[in-house]
This record gives C-alpha cells, structure tokens and sequence, in this order.
C-alpha cells in the first residue's frame, strides 16, 4: 500500500494475481505477472536488477514504483538451542522480534501482527508497553522475507537443521500482538505466504494464535480456509482467567468454547488450545479436573507449556514433576495433549518473552 507520494508500494504486501493488472494497464502481457512472482518468491532477489526474465526498461519502472526491501534485521541472538530470534526494524522506526526455531529439518518461524499489544496479559511482555500500532500485511510477510534471506546467507555455514531448510516451513502468527484485532491484515499476509505463486509455505503449516478474541474466531471459521486456530486458554474457569488475562472479562470462557465449537463445526478443523502451567495458580489437580470437565466434549488437542519467566509477572514455572503429573491426569482422560519443550529462553524467544521495542528513525 502506498502511504504518502513519497514512498513506494512494497511488493511484499501484493498478492500474486495482484501483478496482472497491473502489467495490463501498462500494456504488457500476463506472463509477466507471473516472472514477478518467481523473482520475488523463489528466487527473493535483493534488488529488481535481479530480475533478469523482465527487460532493464520493465525492471527501471519497476523499481520506481516498488520497493522490495524486508524489514531490517538490527541484530539477532541464537540461543544455546539453536533458537534465533530477530529484532527487525520498519521503515517508521518501530521494532518487533520474530523468532526461528529449528526442529528435524524444518524451521518454524514465529511472527509478529503488532507492534505491541493492547490485551495486557499478565504473563506477556509484548503487551506491557501497550499497542503501538497495526504491521500491514506487507510487514508481516516482510518478516518471513527477512528471515529467508539470513537463512540463505547462513545455509552453507549453519546448523544442519538450518541447512536442510533455507526457508520457513511452518508459520505461527504467535509472535507480537493479537492477530483478529488486525484481521485483514493478517489474513492478506497468510493469503500471500501460502499462494503457490508466493512462498508457498502449506495452509496446514501455518497456524493463527489468538488470546480469545471471539469475533475474531467467528469471523475466522467463515472464511473456508485451512490454516489452523490455536487459542490462548491458560486458566479453566473465568475465576482464575480474570486474574491473568484482561480479555476474558470481554469474552468469557464459556462464550470462547461457544465460538471454538462453532469454529469446529464450520471447518472440520480441531482447536489446539495453549495452557501455560504456572506454579500453584492453575497446576494443581483441581485445576486439570476442571480443565477436563471444560473440554472433554470437544474436538480439540491441549498443549501445555511451562511458564517462561517474564520481568514484572512474580508467576513461576511448575516443577517437573508437578507438570508431569497435570500432563498424565490429562493423558488418562483421553484429552489429545501434549507438552511443549520451551526453547530459546536463554535469549528471551521463548513463548511470551517477545517484547515491543521502538526507537526514532534517525
């Protein structure tokens, strides 16, 4: 989108088909459409000189109107399990992280929606300076863009995970922000990663994370596609989930199991929701009893996580074998759990350690 006379279309925020009407206002066939895509996508190039299927005059026109930079990569720290989390700088001057984690060959990329959060929850530090603003949709595919590019720069002297994999194959929108609350946004970027003219990342492989926005989770199971929805649950009863989680005085949980059912019904697709263990708030056994009656009626998968620590949250992590007991009750109760290893601590990547960082373009 073009804000101001000043500054160009980012072509990362353009779906494929989007290339061929603008080849036909300018009288040149539809094919080039689709040698844009290829430059772009498959073979990311750096600069629209790159692009040498189209001819010098095409890529100076080009180039005039488009901008193909990512967002700035100010620096990135790899944990000692091989974690790497990015801090990536907008043209405005905002900073967001975005986090890469390799896993059998395959590398899932956590990206952000905001910059900041306005949902405030306890044992998240994204959210603790406020929402600052919405990422377009090119911002958020930028993220995937940026992180392609490194991968490729390191793949001949990286990890073999990394080498295997020189670009993301699963997406999370579990970074930053909330994601409904910027829905259009979100959901063109997700168009354009999963268009097999675009990066092509699988719709099964990418997966949308939401604090309970129900809304946003109707709105979601209207649209006919298969990425998957994962909702951040934490506490079992509204009781406790007041107490951590602002949104849940907005949308209940029997009003967010309302709209996951719904969600369920719509699209054959199950829920998987997030359950982040945190010592004697919601571990113990009542707590799995109720989180049983709560969700044995329903399609869904629970994936449990041991808090990570955040500064200003006094919450801490379950023991081991305390979590392993709320694990087993939940496994003896036929609920499809499953226990999350929390990697990337050590650098703060780890689920709920993102924070907003902004700083003033010079």
């Amino acid at each position: 989108m073009k804000n101001d006379n000043n500054r160009k279309i980012s072509a990362w925020g353009m779906l494929p088909h989007e290339w061929k009407p603008i080849f036909s206002e300018m009288g040149l066939p539809g094919y080039r459409a689709e040698q844009v895509n290829v430059a772009l996508h498959r073979n990311l190039i750096t600069s629209w000189q790159d692009a040498t299927t189209l001819s010098k005059e095409l890529r100076a026109a080009l180039a005039e109107k488009f901008s193909i930079e990512p967002l700035k990569i100010v620096n990135t720290h790899e944990s000692s399990d091989n974690v790497v989390k990015l801090l990536l700088e907008c043209d405005d001057g905002e900073r967001i992280e975005s986090v890469l984690i390799p896993s059998r060959g395959r590398i899932t990329q956590c990206i952000s929606s905001q910059a900041g959060c306005a949902f405030g929850c306890a044992f998240c530090a994204s959210g603790m300076h406020g929402l600052i603003r919405n990422l377009s949709a090119a911002e958020i595919v930028a993220q995937v863009v940026s992180a392609c590019r490194l991968l490729r720069s390191r793949s001949s002297e990286s990890t073999p995970e990394v080498q295997s994999a020189p670009r993301p194959g699963n997406i999370v929108v579990m970074g930053m922000g909330e994601p409904f609350t910027n829905y259009e946004n979100v959901l063109k970027a997700l168009r354009i990663l999963n268009d097999q003219r675009g990066i092509n990342i699988g719709a099964r492989h990418i997966t949308v994370s939401t604090c309970g926005v129900v809304p946003g989770i109707e709105q979601f199971a209207r649209e006919g596609v298969q990425f998957e929805l994962s909702v951040s649950l934490h506490a079992p009863t509204d009781t406790l989930r007041n107490q951590i989680m602002p949104v849940n005085h907005r949308w209940p949980v029997s009003e967010l199991l309302r709209a996951c059912k719904q969600y369920t019904s719509n699209t054959g697709r199950i829920v998987t929701y997030e359950y982040t263990l945190i010592s004697n708030f919601n571990d113990r056994p009542e707590h799995a009893d109720a989180l049983i009656k709560l969700l044995k009626n329903q399609h869904c998968k629970v994936n449990l996580i041991p808090l990570s620590p955040v500064a200003g949250f006094v919450g801490q992590p379950p023991d081991h074998i305390q979590a392993l007991r709320f694990l087993d009750k939940l496994h003896k109760a036929r609920l499809n759990v499953t226990m999350r290893k929390s990697r990337g601590k050590d650098v703060n990547a780890a689920c709920g350690q993102l924070r907003f960082k902004s700083e003033t373009k010079k």
